[in-house]
């Protein structure tokens, strides 16, 4: 069309270097296992596209022009890339190479997925990691959005968050893990640790150090407290779960917990543990792995989604 570049296509060009190189068509022909006829048929489509002659005949040489001489190394240059493009895909889909951003909790970080990592990192060096750490319901939001590969979050998410218009949940996929279990933590001296089991209404009783109102647990402990019509006192939030468990450990409170983040700390006798009951209406918690439900996961994502699937629980 007028006023539009020419475009100039690979495999003509490819032809061309191989005749400027072997001196002819004739011996570019015999190099490249083809009829001379397909050679020069290549050569006249890309004059066609230059509007330019490439080759003259001088006796049974074919000698390049001016336009010929021109063109070859930015011929060259651009075969080279095109190669370059082509095994940079390929080693993306052998998982030589290419990046992955992954979101989770704090929690989720430290105790859940380093096995999962220490593996992806053996089996395929090549691929970079990038940890991104927020709440759950930022985590899946991000993956939703698309600024995240794939997301390890907890379930189930607070209700009612949306991503660009859409509920949240339609634009997830989601893979369940393994059970996220919640416990009460206490010091080892503290009264409810004299008990097996801690009911929702003994809890209410004593300051409570909670995770943010930002986080799942949160909001889903704060509509257990309403629904008994319990109204109990915060003595201090966090985003941390350490911090909580380290204060917990100091005598400031009670906090209800990640089980997997207090294992260390249970072996050492520095905090007791016990189940919370009585949580009316309270959905299973879960870790799940999440993907954006219309964008099929990268090489990458796919190949740590594999590993989490086969982790034990």
């Amino acid at each position: 069309m007028d006023g539009q570049p020419p475009v100039l296509d690979a495999e003509a060009l490819f032809v061309f270097v191989q005749v400027t190189r072997a001196g002819g068509f004739s011996s570019a022909a015999r190099r490249l296992g083809r009829a001379q006829s397909a050679v020069s048929q290549a050569i006249r489509k890309l004059e066609r596209a230059l509007g330019q002659p490439l080759f003259v005949r001088a006796g049974r040489a074919s000698v390049p022009t001016h336009a010929a001489r021109t063109l070859l190394p930015h011929a060259e240059r651009a075969l080279s890339a095109l190669a370059q493009a082509r095994d940079a895909v390929a080693a993306l889909g052998a998982l030589r190479a290419g990046t992955l951003s992954l979101g989770a909790s704090d929690t989720l970080a430290c105790h859940f997925l380093p096995p999962a990592l220490a593996e992806m990192r053996r089996r395929h060096p090549g691929v970079e990691l990038s940890l991104d750490n927020r709440p759950s319901p930022l985590v899946a939001a991000r993956v939703a959005e698309g600024a995240l590969d794939l997301g390890v979050v907890t379930l189930p998410l607070p209700p009612g968050l949306r991503s660009l218009g859409r509920p949240l949940e339609e634009r997830l996929s989601f893979t369940t893990l393994a059970p996220f279990e919640e416990v009460v933590a206490c010091p080892v001296d503290h009264p409810l640790a004299e008990l097996q089991r801690i009911p929702l209404a003994r809890l209410a009783e004593h300051p409570l150090l909670l995770l943010d109102r930002a986080t799942g647990a949160r909001a889903h402990l704060d509509a257990a407290f309403v629904e008994r019509g319990l109204s109990p006192t915060t003595a201090m939030e966090s985003t941390s779960v350490e911090v909580l468990g380290r204060l917990v450990a100091l005598g400031f409170g009670v906090s209800v917990l990640p089980a997997m983040a207090l294992v260390a700390d249970v072996r050492a006798g520095r905090l007791a543990v016990r189940p919370l009951v009585g949580v009316p209406s309270r959905p299973r918690r879960l870790v799940a792995a999440v993907t954006a439900r219309d964008v099929p996961p990268s090489s990458a994502a796919a190949a740590l989604l594999s590993i989490l699937r086969r982790r034990p629980s």
